[in-house]
């Protein structure tokens, strides 16, 4: 009975975008707002840039939430889109 060898090459980026890829959409299914720091993790923007370049923009203003002296949030799918237009004007 012969013996098959079985060589397989892993291409590490790759199977690093794909895990993204999957985490990206999982996160969209689930992820309904978010707050300034989930916000500064997320996109790896410091919270004074994303404050000075993003949160003052009257777009954004649209979209945030928050009680009287309350915590803000963003929708986050909404907020995200934005966020695109703002960058794409740069």
């Amino acid at each position: 009975m012969p013996i098959a060898e079985v060589n397989i090459d892993v291409d590490q980026s790759e199977i690093r975008e794909y895990i993204n890829g999957k985490l990206d959409e999982t996160l969209k299914k689930s992820l309904f707002v978010w707050d300034i720091e989930e916000m500064s993790k997320r996109t790896c923007m410091s919270k004074s840039f994303l404050e000075n370049e993003f949160l003052h923009d009257p777009r954004m203003k649209l979209l945030e939430r928050r009680k009287e002296k309350g915590k803000r949030f963003w929708f986050y799918e909404q907020s995200l889109e934005v966020m695109k237009e703002i960058m794409n004007e740069w």
